[in-house]
C-alpha cells in the first residue's frame, strides 16, 4: 500500500529554457508554493550543466535528475527512466560544426579532436556512430565549443541547447545534423535526454510510488504547456543570451509530444539508439530498459 508521508524529492535539470519550462509549477514562482498539486511529494529542484548531471547520477546524489540517455546504461541499476520528460531529435539534433568549407570528408579524413559537450552526453554517442572507430574527441563545456570552433582551436565541434540556433549566424557551418542523420539512417526519433528516477523511492514510498511519482511530472508538463506564456517568461531567465523568439523555438523543439510521454515509439527508439551504440563499442550493455510510467487511470500505478 502507497504511504501517506510526505516524500522529499530531489529533482536536478540542465540551466536550460526547456527544462526550465517543464518543472517551475512543481515548486511555484512565488511564495504560493508549488502551481500544481503535487501529492504527497515535495519538490527541492537544483540545477547543472548535463554532463555535470549525468556524473551526479553515478553517484546518486539526486531522487530525480535529467540525464544523456547515453549515460543510461551506466545508471540502470540505481535509476529507471520516466515516461515523460525526454528531450528528442525528431528530425533534428546536436549540430556536428565547422567554419565554412570544412566538408564531412576532410573530418573523416584528417580525424581532426572534435571538441564535444561530455564525455558522457548523446551528442558524443550519436557522433561515434556517424564518424565510426576513429573518431577522437576532446570534452569541452558545451556553451564554450562555438567560440573553440571559431577561434581555430578545433576543427570541428558538437553544438547542443541554443547553439544549434545560434551556430550557423554566428558564422558556423552545419556538417550534420546527427538528428536529421539518424531519422534518415534509422527511421527514428533521436532520444537525446532523459529523466530519471531512482529505484529505491519504491521502496521509500511503498508500492505505486514510481507511478505517482510519474503522474506528478506529466501534470507538471501538462500545466507548464497549458500555461505557455507564464512558462516562457521563467524559461527566458535560463536562455544565456537568446531572445524570446528562440525560447520559444527551442522550448518547442523540446518539449512536445514525445516529452510528455515516449510512448511505444519512443520507448523502442531508445531501446534501438542504445543497442546499436553498444554493439558499437560506445556503451555498456542496456539490457531491456525499464520505464517508470503514469498511474493508469482508475486502476493500479504501472512501473515497468
Amino acid at each position: 500500500m502507497l504511504s501517506r508521508d510526505r516524500l522529499p524529492i530531489t529533482l536536478a535539470h540542465s540551466p536550460d529554457p526547456d527544462d526550465a519550462f517543464m518543472w517551475w509549477p512543481l515548486v511555484g514562482l512565488g511564495d504560493d508554493g508549488p502551481a500544481i498539486d503535487t501529492g504527497r511529494f515535495d519538490f527541492e529542484l537544483a540545477t547543472d550543466d548535463i554532463e555535470s548531471l549525468n556524473i551526479a547520477s553515478e553517484r546518486g546524489q539526486y531522487d530525480v535528475t535529467a540525464i544523456s540517455i547515453a549515460q543510461y546504461p551506466s545508471v540502470r541499476e540505481r535509476y529507471i527512466l520516466t515516461a515523460c520528460g525526454a528531450s528528442v531529435g525528431d528530425g533534428y539534433g546536436p549540430k556536428l560544426v565547422t567554419l565554412p568549407g570544412v566538408g564531412l570528408d576532410r573530418i573523416r579524413d584528417e580525424r581532426p579532436v572534435i571538441a564535444v559537450p561530455g564525455d558522457r552526453t548523446t551528442a558524443l554517442a550519436s557522433s561515434r556512430l556517424l564518424l565510426g572507430e576513429s573518431m577522437r574527441w576532446e570534452a569541452v563545456p558545451f556553451d564554450e565549443i562555438e567560440a573553440a570552433v571559431l577561434d581555430g582551436r578545433y576543427l570541428a565541434g558538437v553544438v547542443i541547447h541554443e547553439g544549434q540556433l545560434t551556430c550557423e549566424r554566428n558564422g558556423l557551418e552545419i556538417v550534420r545534423d546527427l538528428g536529421a542523420w539518424w531519422q534518415e539512417t534509422r527511421g527514428l526519433i533521436l532520444p537525446l535526454g532523459g529523466n530519471v528516477a531512482k529505484r529505491d523511492l519504491q521502496t521509500r514510498g511503498g508500492p505505486g510510488t514510481l507511478a505517482a511519482l510519474t503522474n506528478v511530472l506529466r501534470a507538471s508538463l501538462e500545466y507548464a504547456l497549458e500555461h505557455r506564456e507564464a512558462s516562457l517568461e521563467w524559461a527566458m531567465r535560463f536562455g544565456r543570451g537568446i531572445d524570446r523568439a528562440d525560447a520559444d523555438r527551442f522550448v518547442g523543439m523540446y518539449v512536445n509530444r514525445w516529452t510528455l510521454e515516449f510512448g511505444q515509439d519512443g520507448e523502442a527508439a531508445v531501446q534501438v539508439f542504445l543497442e546499436q551504440a553498444h554493439e558499437a563499442g560506445i556503451l555498456e550493455n542496456p539490457g531491456m530498459v525499464d520505464f517508470a510510467r503514469p498511474m493508469v487511470a482508475g486502476g493500479a500505478g504501472v512501473d515497468a
